[in-house]
Formats: C-alpha cells, structure tokens, sequence
C-alpha cells in the first residue's frame, strides 16, 4: 500500500489497512461529458427543489462539503474541505460490506462510490453512487450534532454481529446493482437476480443485530425526517439524492411516525418507494434510540446468549473474557451450566489471542491455526476470579514456572499439566500455558491430551463481550471478503463519443460566453443523430433562455422537448422538470441561501 494517497487528510491518514484494500482511484478523467451533465441536472434540481423541504442549508452544506452544482466533485477538494470539520472521504467501487462500511463512518471517512448513475437512471439508482454518496451524504456532514451521530453509528455498527444469511444477502444485492447499471444489462439476467434477492430476503430467519442495526441506519441516515410530524424537514441522503422520492414522501400517503426504538420493527425494501417515514425531533434522540439499541447488544451483554450469536454467525468473532483476553476465530460450541452461564468456548480453523485489540505476541493464527478452546469460570473453591490473584498469590495454587499443578473450575473441567508460562497485563492474569497437560470434563470426557503440545488456558470468570470480527483485525486480516463482483468498466462507440463532444461543446459555449452561434448547428446535429438524448437539447433551451436570443431556435426546441415529453413516458417528468427549472433559475436563487 505504498502508493497509498491520504490526500492530505488527517482521517484518511489513519485508516488501518483492512479498510485502505477497498479504496480505488477515483480517475477523474473518466467521467464523460454527459457524467458531468447528470451531475449538474440532479443537482440543480435538488437544489431547486430541496432549498424548501432540506432540514439545513443545502448550498451552505455543499460548499463545506468541497462540492458545487457545476461539477462532479474531486476528491481532493472534498477532502481540503472535509478536513477543517475532522472528516475525510475516498472512493471505493460500489457496496461493499457492511461492517467495512460502518467501520470507515466510525474513523470519520465518507465512502463515496466512485461512478455515476447513467443517464437513464437519472431520477434513482439501486447502485451506490456519486451523486448519492456526496449529494446526500456530504453535505449535512457540517451539522455536529449530525456527524457526531454518524461516527458513533459507525463505532456501534462495526461490532455488531451478523449472521450467515445476511452476507448472502450482502452479495445478491451488490450483483443486483451491478447488473442494473451495467449498459450491456441482459433484462434475463436481471430478472434472474432479482428472483434470487427476493428468496434470501423472504428467508432471513430472526433478523441478527446488523440486520436490525440496518433499519435503524436506513430510517434515518437514509431516508430520515426531523422536525414536527405534521411538518418535517428531509435529512436523508437517500431522499436527498433521489429527485423522484423527495418530491412524493411528503405526501399524505407516506405516513409520518415518531422515530423511536420501536422502528427497529420496520423492515425496508430498497426497490421500493417506503410507505412511512420517522421523524426525529434532534439528532440528539437519534443518538439516544442508537444507545438504547446499543444496551441489547452481544458486545454489551456477553454471557452465552451472544456465544450463541457468534456461533450462528459463522464467520469471524471475537470473545472478551472478564480478565480483557480476547479470543478471535469462529465459534463452534460452548458449555453451559444450570445457571445458563458458560463454562467452555470453542474456536476452529485459524484463531488469535489479543488484549486491548492488540494481538498477544505469539499467539496470532499460524501459532493457532487449528482453533482454540478453554475453560471459562471461577476455580473450585476459590474466594475470587482467577484473573485477580497476583502472582505472589499464584503460588498457593501451585501455579509456579516448571511445577505441576491441578486446576479444577466449578463446572467441572479439571486442567492437569506442568506450568511454562503465565502471561499478565494490567494486573490481570490473561493466560497459563501448559506443557504435559490434560484437560477433562466431570463425566471423564477429555477435552485435551498431553501429546497435542502446548496448552493455552485462557483465565476469566466470564465472557462479558462478543463482536464481530478480529480484534487486532490488521493483525488478523490479510485482506477481507472482497467480493468477486467487479462494476462493468465501460467503453464508447463513436457515436457516443460523437454525442459528448455536443455536450463538450455546450458546456464551453455556456462557460465562456462565445460562440453562440454553434448552439443552432449543435441542436440540428441532435436531432439528426441522437434522437435517444433530451438533456443536451435542454441545456441548449437554458442558454438561448437566459441570454434572451434566437426566439425561432427556442420555439424549435421547446416543441422538440414537449412532443418528446409526450410521446416517450420515461422522460416526461425529466424534461418537464428540466423546462420548470429553465423558466425558475437556481442562479437567482442561490443568492438567497
């Protein structure tokens, strides 16, 4: 990761490396004139449309936020700009995994999809990008109220635990979105996929605590109000960034409800337009719901009903003892007594030991590669938890360096072996490795033999907390499941590149001023030879408009749009909502703000 670019930013700077392998170069170059011609149009209309309905100054936002309406923003002036209020940003290519993503929000870097919607996906798209990602995502960020909720969201998120089926479902969705927003989409392929998303969705089983937390983060980074029920204001991104939904979602039928705990019983269909929406009054009570949420989770709770989810989860976990050891694997099985506590934890395949989310040395996963496993509880007998004796106190159980001892838990399991080393931090006792050692259980059962080498007991009286993933996850992680799924790069035929150079073209007349003659010959050249396109013929009307000239060629284009609003049903509400902006200019309005 040596050509890693920081862009200067001091949040950029600090991501660790599990997170930097899904970072890609945003390539400005790539993005085509008609890219640059969408960004403008969705964000002209947003503006135009969202300076009445944003909870905040959406102009002002954009501007600290490093973007403009002009331009598709670069990520290097976002990050200029994002770092004087301590947040950074960088591209990666379209979803990726959740707890990657929730990871990135809790060390302040906004994860921005580094294409653009095409232009026949203008009004929504299911795939991230651009324009949701800066046009919804950044511009609030100003608010600290806002962004504080945010990185905690992030902080939260990256622990919670998931199961099995929520990354199938993770997969489906980003083929999904791949596939939809590829040019060459095969409608049979689509309809295949979007078959399969259905039956993962419709089969999830109890939802984990990541599938909850999701709800939580849709209903309102996504698609949140904040205010009164009777009259809220919009400040989520997916509202924001969808031209289509947040004109419709203050309507009647979108019911409006007070953002509570109970939302969490909301489930949400991302290809859908939502039936109800939640309204906050602060982003304090956001912060207040989260915490709420937060208290019910396995990285709070511990104890075997978490042990449970890490085992359902199938996939990496870690496992805090009450002595700070933290055990990192998958969970295979645990022991419980009558009391439903636990007495034993189980990993297999590659495992690591750490405290402090810093890995023990030595104990990372070549050194356990075929899993872990250790009693959990209080000694037979003893007055307090193990992990509290002091090493002057371990000699009264015999646990002295090159002796024999025998340890025998409450529950049962009995350790036999010779004492080489105990490994202490912080005045805790974390682990008593043992050479010639037997481990067994009450009803003879042996859990460990003497010719398996070297046992590693860990010490705790209880398991108080289990997260997803590594705890030293640099440590553990050479890189993550990055999906196989790559977005379609794209390339032009000549009559495309044919088209954007009109687009070129328009551009430059509308920035400099001249050559405003070439607009009558460039409209011709659209009629004649792009008669799919309707925004570069627009953009022509808004200049001829504006400058008051060309009377005959401004009726000539203004009857070209109406027919075509007419007659082709996916661009009527585009071109009606591009002619409204024509005649209600956002220059004016940007004064305003």
């Amino acid at each position: 990761m040596s050509h890693f670019n920081d862009f200067n930013n001091a949040q950029v700077a600090k991501l660790p490396n599990h997170l930097k392998q899904f970072i890609v170069a945003q390539n400005y170059g790539k993005y085509t004139p008609v890219d640059q011609a969408v960004w403008r149009y969705v964000m002209r209309q947003n503006y135009s449309y969202l300076k009445n309905v944003a909870y905040y100054p959406y102009i002002k936002g954009l501007q600290r936020a490093g973007l403009s309406i002009e331009y598709i923003p670069d990520l290097q002036t976002m990050n200029d700009n994002l770092g004087k209020i301590g947040w950074g940003a960088v591209t990666v290519d379209g979803f990726i995994p959740p707890a990657a993503f929730m990871e990135y929000q809790a060390y302040r870097v906004l994860v921005i999809a580094a294409d653009i919607r095409q232009i026949n996906h203008i009004e929504y798209t299911p795939a991230p990008d651009i324009i949701h990602e800066s046009a919804g995502h950044a511009p609030i960020i100003a608010d600290t109220d806002y962004n504080n909720y945010l990185s905690y969201f992030g902080s939260i998120g990256a622990k919670a635990m998931f199961s099995a089926k929520d990354f199938e479902l993770y997969e489906a969705i980003r083929k999904l979105s791949i596939l939809k927003e590829a040019i060459d989409a095969d409608e049979l392929e689509i309809a295949q996929a979007e078959k399969e998303l259905r039956f993962i969705s419709e089969n999830m089983g109890e939802p984990s605590e990541m599938a909850l937390l999701g709800r939580l983060h849709w209903w309102t980074v996504e698609y949140g109000l904040i205010g009164t029920v009777e009259n809220p204001k919009i400040y989520g991104a997916g509202l924001l960034s969808s031209i289509g939904e947040s004109a419709t979602c203050m309507q009647n039928d979108v019911k409006k409800l007070w953002y509570n705990i109970d939302t969490v019983n909301y489930t949400y269909d991302i290809t859908k337009p939502q039936p109800q929406l939640f309204v906050t009054e602060t982003f304090q009570n956001l912060i207040d719901v989260l915490e709420e949420f937060a208290n019910t989770m396995a990285f709070r709770r511990g104890g075997s009903e978490s042990v449970m989810k890490a085992i359902a989860c199938k996939s990496v976990a870690t496992a805090v003892y009450s002595s700070g050891l933290q055990v990192s694997g998958i969970f295979t099985d645990m022991g419980i007594n009558q009391n439903d506590e636990v007495t034993f934890i189980k990993t297999k395949g590659p495992s690591a030991l750490a405290f402090n989310n810093k890995q023990l040395s030595g104990h990372g996963k070549d050194y356990h590669a075929d899993g872990f496993s250790s009693p959990v509880g209080r000694l037979k007998g003893a007055d307090k938890p193990l992990e509290d004796y002091r090493l002057s106190e371990l000699q009264s159980l015999n646990i002295i360096k090159g002796r024999k001892t025998i340890l025998t838990f409450e529950s049962g399991i009995t350790v036999t072996g010779i004492v080489k080393d105990v490994v202490i931090e912080n005045d805790k006792l974390l682990l008593i490795a043992l050479t010639d050692c037997t481990v067994s259980e009450s009803n003879g059962n042996i859990l460990f033999k003497p010719e398996w080498g070297t046992y590693d007991m860990a010490v705790g009286e209880k398991i108080i907390s289990v997260f997803n993933g590594a705890a030293d996850k640099d440590a553990y992680e050479e890189i993550t499941l990055i999906s196989k799924e790559k977005t379609h790069q794209i390339t032009h035929d000549d009559k495309t590149l044919k088209l954007h150079d009109l687009y070129r073209a328009v551009r430059t007349i509308r920035e400099s001023g001249e050559n405003l003659d070439q607009l009558g010959e460039i409209f011709l050249q659209l009629k004649t030879s792009h008669r799919q396109d309707w925004l570069c013929a627009l953009e022509i009307l808004e200049i001829i408009y504006h400058k008051k000239i060309y009377p005959q060629l401004e009726k000539e284009i203004k009857v070209y749009l109406e027919i075509k609003a007419g007659k082709e049903p996916d661009h009527t509400k585009l071109i009606n909502d591009g002619l409204h902006l024509i005649k209600n200019p956002v220059s004016q309005l940007l004064v305003e703000d």
